[in-house]
């Protein structure tokens, strides 16, 4: 088994290291040509591809450097003591990569989407082999914990199965929100938040009068005239921020335009992403239906694609300082360390599917996603010294500082699968448990009901 693991280790972390701008592109080529498209067209899809997924790095950039420095500069001056950094996912994926899991991640990842497709548990069919990086990351610190490398694998088969059957449960979002035909988004943050928002959008459901508040951008944009629209949305938000963080007018100003300019760019770089899968969502659906008995499938790819919607851009944004804020009450309410800075730049991805879920309300998404935020900084929090770890068997730490990550340090599933082994905080482990399971259930209850209502929309239509 070494030998083996030794052989093929550098050329798949030679694949890896090519990042998800190239690596999900030469994916999206293969595969649309086992779908049968030309290699013209099947090459155009993946370059496209690979355009939209650079265009979403320069931007999330250039939230990263403008507004990453400004979130630590308030989190200063709040005099917030917070001795953790937030490496985000840019940080936490290289050393997920590196870790012993990660050379059978990908074929066990893949594999259990193989078998649940073949037994009709999912109609996920994952392309995206780069976000496998959030199932190998729970299947590394299992194996951290346990030392068995069996148990490390059991943590990635877990996490995979969750995140195929989260496509399927929030396809109806996808579609019917984001206008996603035929796509799912299984992976990452997006998918493992969203039944926290399910929670928060029934009990919200319950309460009269704020079950009458409903903001969205358009409504803004109408109220307020051009006050309202995205990029002078984005200019005061960018104005708020620098207030915060102690800048003087030369960088507020500066800061303003780059938020504002965030909030035009974003969807523009989405665009090229939805004309490269167009082809390939319509040729797969084609083909898996006469394959796999008429059953109709989801090609399951990045919550990149969820980021350029307006009120997602809106709330990311809002979110930035917002998390800054929860981290410090989250500081005195149960001894947070973890300061929020390389995920901020992509906070968006906490929140997407909760957008669609309470169908672009921004105020609901306010609620629920400082909901997310808290248990997110929660569990990063009991992380640490697990992804410490991690990122010195990587290499990528010496001496005793500590790391964190919000995106996957700080998810539920990965949380619950380390404290079944590890037991360091049962109290934890149930509460965490209790409210993660209750969400799924309401998720798979809420699921269930949309596909009744298409039905009957359906069996209405052809009446």
């Amino acid at each position: 088994m070494t030998n083996f693991l030794n052989m093929i280790t550098p050329p798949i972390q030679y694949i890896l290291d090519l990042g998800p701008a190239v690596m999900l592109p030469l994916v999206i080529i293969i595969f649309a040509l086992c779908l049968g498209l030309k290699l013209g067209k099947a090459f155009n899809a993946g370059l496209m591809i690979g355009i939209g997924f650079i265009g979403i790095g320069i931007v999330i950039t250039l939230m990263r450097d403008t507004l990453g420095p400004a979130a630590e500069q308030m989190a200063q001056n709040f005099g917030l003591n917070l001795t953790v950094i937030d490496l985000g996912w840019p940080g936490t994926a290289p050393m997920t990569w590196a870790s012993k899991i990660a050379i059978v991640a990908i074929p066990v990842a893949i594999l259990v989407n193989l078998i649940m497709l073949a037994l009709k548990m999912t109609r996920v069919v994952n392309v995206d082999i780069w976000n496998i990086w959030h199932m190998t990351f729970t299947g590394a610190l299992v194996h951290i914990v346990t030392g068995n490398y069996w148990l490390g694998i059991l943590g990635v088969v877990v996490h995979a199965v969750f995140s195929y059957k989260f496509g399927d449960w929030f396809q109806y979002d996808t579609r019917d929100y984001f206008g996603l035909e035929g796509i799912a988004v299984p992976h990452g943050t997006s998918a493992y938040c969203a039944p926290f928002a399910v929670i928060v959008d029934a009990i919200l459901d319950k309460i009269p009068g704020i079950n009458k508040i409903d903001i969205d951008t358009e409504k803004l944009e109408k109220k307020l005239g051009a006050f309202g629209q995205p990029i002078i949305v984005g200019f005061i938000l960018g104005l708020i921020v620098g207030i915060l963080a102690g800048y003087g007018p030369k960088q507020v100003l500066q800061l303003s335009v780059s938020v504002s300019a965030v909030m035009y760019l974003m969807p523009k770089v989405i665009k090229p992403i939805m004309e490269g899968l167009l082809p390939i969502s319509e040729a797969a659906r084609e083909k898996l239906s006469a394959k796999f008995g008429g059953g109709e499938f989801l090609i399951g790819l990045d919550p990149a694609l969820l980021l350029g919607d307006a009120n997602v851009i809106s709330a990311g944004l809002l979110f930035i300082p917002l998390t800054v804020i929860i981290a410090a009450i989250g500081s005195v309410t149960f001894g947070n360390r973890v300061l929020p800075f390389g995920d901020l730049a992509t906070i968006g991805f906490f929140i997407a599917m909760a957008v669609a879920i309470h169908h672009g309300n921004i105020f609901r998404t306010l609620i629920s996603g400082s909901f997310i935020m808290f248990i997110t900084i929660w569990i990063s929090n009991q992380t640490v010294e697990l992804q410490t770890i991690l990122a010195k068997n990587a290499n990528m730490l010496g001496g005793k500082d500590l790391v964190g990550s919000l995106d996957q340090g700080g998810s539920p599933i990965t949380y619950l699968m380390v404290q079944i082994f590890q037991r360091t905080n049962v109290v934890g482990l149930l509460v965490i448990a209790v409210i993660y399971f209750i969400g799924i259930a309401m998720t798979y209850r809420r699921y269930k009901a949309l596909q009744k209502q298409e039905k009957a929309e359906l069996r209405g239509a052809k009446a």
